[in-house]
């Protein structure tokens, strides 16, 4: 993934003519410690002016885009149309089929999900935890597309198998999930895979192309990361349709 100087991350994903994606890193922003460098929320106690710098940054160098739709993510599984403007909806998901407004999700080790529709006519940016993702996140932004066999789908940057060690409720909450997607931790821990529970979901909701899911946002500092350090910025995860 180039553009590691600018801090800025494209994708290793097959976009159709037109669509545009990109995820942010801690590099390159103007946000000083604990939040350092390129804190994308105002939620997280960094000082608002300095988030909207980083935010005019980022819109600066997204080619094609005219506004960025943010939410207030509460691990929900509401999805909203993109509406532009000042309005932030409360949702974790949102879809578009406008030209040059950006879908935007806010993480730091929760799952960023990007969905486009193969012939380009809409896009959408889902937040999953894993209490959005056992609740159906991912499945009520898929339903936004009129056939999920001509989705295609990207997993961003999340905590990895090797850092997610989670209790007994989480493992019940996927009862679903086959064992290859968590294996025993400490006690009565489990370290679970949400790379793997996401993938799998989506394919058997009929999306035929899932890709990403390589990275660790815990282990990899490029990288907001709640669990190594609970004070912290979010970095972004963005889709949209060119102008």
């Amino acid at each position: 993934m180039p553009n590691a100087d600018s801090g800025l991350l494209i994708p290793d994903w097959s976009l159709p003519a037109g669509v545009g994606a990109l995820i942010t890193t801690r590099l390159g922003g103007v946000s000083a410690s604990p939040y350092e460098h390129n804190n994308l929320a105002l939620h997280v106690g960094d000082d608002p002016s300095l988030v909207r710098l980083n935010r005019q940054h980022l819109w600066q160098q997204l080619p094609g885009v005219q506004g960025i739709q943010w939410l207030s993510q509460v691990h929900g599984t509401d999805v909203i149309k993109a509406c532009g403007g000042a309005v932030v909806p409360q949702a974790d998901a949102q879809f578009s089929d406008t030209p040059g407004l950006a879908c935007a999700i806010l993480t730091a080790d929760c799952l960023p999900v990007l969905f486009c529709a193969t012939d380009g006519s809409q896009v959408a940016a889902a937040h999953a935890g894993w209490r959005g993702l056992a609740a159906g996140v991912l499945l009520n932004t898929l339903a936004t597309f009129p056939d999920p066999s001509a989705v295609r789908v990207y997993l961003g940057p999340a905590i990895g198998p090797d850092a997610f060690e989670v209790g007994p409720e989480v493992r019940k909450a996927f009862a679903w999930a086959p064992e290859h997607c968590f294996r025993a931790g400490p006690g009565d821990r489990v370290m679970a895979d949400i790379y793997a529970l996401a993938r799998l979901q989506l394919l058997q909701a009929g999306v035929a192309e899932v890709a990403g899911g390589g990275f660790c946002t815990v282990s990899d500092e490029r990288f907001y990361s709640y669990r190594r350090q609970s004070q912290t910025g979010r970095m972004a995860s963005l889709i949209w349709i060119r102008t």
